[in-house]
């Protein structure tokens, strides 16, 4: 019966909603952009602060550092949960991280599952959670000891020790590939993520060697010796681009929302355009990004591009200009900005001037993912500077049409007058479908715009003036004369919005 008296209350308001929007505008779409931070958990660079701390305090950081995302209008945070074959969530694959607790394979006391945390938090505070994971990386020279619990212990035939102390999976091995797709399915499959992120590290850089080559001839004589005929060096790529290509469609054949993101180094070769000089992680690191960028197998792809736009050797813009330019497949190219890169509070301008090159190039799905987020708690300025310029408003992720393309249901609206507010409550038919939701409000001629987390059903606006409001844009005193409200779901499709009068 309530279902039955919902759906014609849907259908009054879709009747009333078609007349009134004759006469009222739609309001302009709320801004898109991307606004993400990398939390890198490995050597406790970000989070936590150092291993062993009370599950209180690691909670108390967690917060912390979200709530000022939040504050900051972000909407996403890249959370690195497998920094070295370990966990940061209750796993049944791997052991609990040295960087969560001191000791690996050692659960947090008093016990709590911190991915599940992370994303709770992260989506009351309206920011999408991607899971960061490092695909080959074994053991870290910071991890604490290789101890039983750790895959260099109970699997010696599937890594290898570096010079520098370093132990690294063999991506050429079947079951290291097998295991770390099988780590990707587990947390698509138990998590309410929002997104899987791999970084720059595929085969390690050769300085993790001392210099020399990776230490994998047991592999290679193995392929050669069954037919193999790719040279070493397109055979440790194919490795990788099996595998990446693989991550990909298993994700998509759990849950098809879920994005998948790369953030490679940020040049692919040297003379790529033709003024960039550098590092070379086709050849270096053999990963093939321009390859993965050009088959469509990301969602969203990150070059690092760590270097000032006057850099002539690596500039930002030229290199984000050449990233665009292979982006064949349409997918979201947002760029990795080393937001530390001036030391101090100097580098302000240049983060912003980034952002606004960004936006200028890529208008159709601007973003940007800061590393790291110490970046921004360290440096109040930088914070002040943002949300004063380019974050003063909040925004959407851009959708993503490729994955989902049907809009959500519109939602239901009422509205209760008081003296000084109007309140705003709504619900769905289908809240499942339904990742935050927008309310618009009109004063005068001018549009504003509040973007809420899925939980909330009400909201209070001001009947007379919209006081100095989140935006920051103080406005002539004008009375509220309309409002609208829309669902917009995990792909980022926003809903027909419901327009509604607010009589005086």
């Amino acid at each position: 019966m309530l279902k039955k008296l919902l759906f014609a209350l849907l259908a009054v308001q879709l009747v009333f909603t078609h007349l009134v929007a004759q006469e009222i505008p739609a309001p302009p779409s709320a801004n898109r952009e991307f606004r993400a931070a990398w939390v890198a958990t490995v050597a406790n660079i970000n989070w936590p602060s150092k291993p062993g701390l009370t599950t209180k305090a690691q909670q108390d950081e967690a917060i912390a550092l979200l709530d000022m995302l939040q504050r900051q209008n972000f909407n996403a945070v890249i959370f690195q949960v497998r920094p070295q074959a370990d966990a940061l969530y209750a796993s049944k694959l791997e052991p609990w991280s040295f960087f969560l607790t001191g000791e690996q394979g050692k659960a947090p006391e008093p016990y709590y599952d911190p991915l599940e945390f992370w994303i709770e938090a992260a989506h009351d505070r309206g920011l999408e959670l991607h899971v960061w994971l490092n695909p080959y990386r074994a053991h870290h020279i910071a991890g604490g000891p290789a101890g039983p619990a750790s895959i260099v212990s109970k699997r010696p035939d599937l890594v290898y020790k570096l010079k520098q102390g370093y132990w690294w999976l063999d991506p050429a091995k079947k079951d290291v590939q097998d295991l770390s797709a099988a780590v990707v399915r587990d947390l698509v499959s138990r998590y309410d993520l929002d997104g899987v992120h791999f970084d720059d590290y595929f085969y390690p850089y050769e300085e993790y060697n001392g210099g020399g080559d990776f230490p994998d001839q047991d592999s290679w004589n193995a392929y050669t010796r069954g037919g193999g005929k790719l040279s070493r060096s397109d055979w440790r790529r194919e490795n990788v681009n099996v595998f990446i290509k693989r991550v990909y469609k298993e994700i998509k054949s759990i849950r098809k929302e879920v994005k998948f993101g790369l953030s490679p180094f940020g040049i692919w070769r040297p003379g790529y355009p033709a003024s960039v000089q550098g590092f070379d992680q086709y050849d270096k690191l053999y990963a093939d990004a321009k390859l993965w960028l050009n088959k469509g197998w990301i969602d969203y792809f990150t070059p690092q591009i760590y270097w000032q736009i006057n850099d002539y050797p690596h500039s930002f813009p030229v290199l984000l200009g050449w990233w665009q330019s292979e982006n064949t497949q349409g997918r979201h190219l947002w760029p990795g900005l080393n937001s530390g890169l001036g030391g101090g509070d100097k580098n302000s301008d240049e983060v912003i001037n980034q952002i606004m090159i960004t936006r200028g190039m890529l208008p159709q799905s601007p973003g940007v993912i800061h590393w790291s987020i110490a970046a921004l708690t360290k440096h109040e300025s930088l914070r002040k500077d943002l949300l004063n310029g380019p974050y003063k408003r909040e925004a959407l992720a851009p959708a993503s049409p490729w994955l989902d393309r049907k809009a959500p249901a519109s939602p239901v609206v009422t509205t209760n007058a008081l003296e000084a507010d109007l309140n705003v409550r709504w619900t769905h038919r289908k809240e499942t479908d339904v990742f935050k939701w927008i309310v618009y409000s009109r004063y005068g001629n001018n549009w504003n715009y509040r973007i809420l987390n899925r939980k909330d059903r009400f909201f209070a606006l001001s009947r007379n003036a919209p006081a100095t409001s989140k935006i920051g844009a103080k406005t002539p005193l004008q009375t509220l004369n309309a409002i609208a409200v829309t669902a917009v779901d995990r792909s980022g499709n926003e809903s027909n919005p419901v327009i509604l009068p607010v009589s005086q």
